[in-house]
């Protein structure tokens, strides 16, 4: 009875102890850190170096404000672009884009929108992301009229790029759309000065210089007839929207008028030149 008495107040002192059973007790864990829910915005017409710049800043401020890292760099996210490939339907005119911009660019693809990710989302899942929306949002864009145009989606996608930097009233869209349209009829340049800063490298806070004017680069849309190599921007729903489907006026050129957002627009170039010299840009 002593020595049975004995064995079962070992056994139980082993139990306490954790040698008790044929598995040792799991040692504890730390907790996993939880997933923040962060957010970046980019707006309509930022272009993709914008965006990586974004992409940046909002990394700062999670890792200053919410005291997490995320994977998401700078530099990630251009990488990212750089292996990425837009949807089928474009690949064919993208690659041939190369040859006259001597670079490979996913602009215009990456549609502008809020998108949230975690401290663990790649930059791979967030361009991937970008591209999944801009799938959904332009198979809703009605190309009928820009093919009787003979004009490809990757066409309307270059002009909506222009009519998103051009535009800063939403009703202007479709008549800046439309004297796109027309210029390109006429075979005249298109004269647009945002796609002049986009291939030099131009900031708006700087002025066009009558040699960059001059210039052969492939955006000089002054100099050069037809449309831009590459979209010159990521534009939004109603910019596609505008590309695809004009409006039905002859306009041939426009001008922002000074002291508002809007612009001045006419079939006329004498009368265009006078507003152009009455609002202070120039007189020939």
């Amino acid at each position: 009875m002593r020595a049975a008495f004995a064995l079962l107040v070992l056994a139980a002192a082993l139990a306490l102890a954790g040698c008790g059973g044929s598995e040792a007790a799991p040692a504890p864990t730390a907790a996993e850190p939880a997933l923040e829910r962060l957010r970046v915005i980019f707006p309509e017409g930022f272009t993709a170096r914008e965006m990586a710049e974004r992409v940046a800043a909002v990394r700062e401020i999670a890792i200053a404000k919410r005291g997490v890292t995320p994977r998401l760099t700078r530099a990630g996210y251009l990488a990212a672009l750089a292996k990425a490939r837009p949807p089928k339907a474009f690949l064919k005119d993208w690659k041939q884009s190369w040859k006259q911009s001597w670079k490979r660019s996913l602009e215009g693809f990456l549609f502008p929108a809020v998108y949230e990710f975690t401290q663990e989302t790649t930059a791979r899942e967030l361009v991937a992301d970008q591209l999944a929306a801009f799938r959904k949002r332009f198979a809703a864009v009605g190309l009928r009229y820009a093919r009787s145009k003979n004009l490809t989606p990757y066409d309307v996608l270059i002009i909506a790029s222009m009519v998103e930097k051009e535009a800063a009233v939403a009703s202007e869209r479709r008549l800046i759309a439309a004297v796109i349209y027309n210029r390109l009829r006429a075979g005249l340049p298109l004269g647009i000065d945002a796609t002049v800063r986009y291939g030099l490298g131009i900031p708006p806070t700087e002025s066009i210089t009558k040699a960059a004017l001059r210039s052969d680069n492939p955006y000089n849309t002054r100099k050069l007839t037809g449309l831009p190599p590459t979209p010159i921007a990521n534009p939004g729903l109603a910019s596609l929207r505008a590309a695809a489907r004009p409006a039905n006026v002859d306009h041939l050129y426009f001008v922002r008028i000074p002291g508002t957002k809007r612009h001045f627009f006419t079939a006329d170039e004498n009368l265009f030149l006078r507003r152009v010299c009455e609002y202070g840009y120039g007189c020939d």
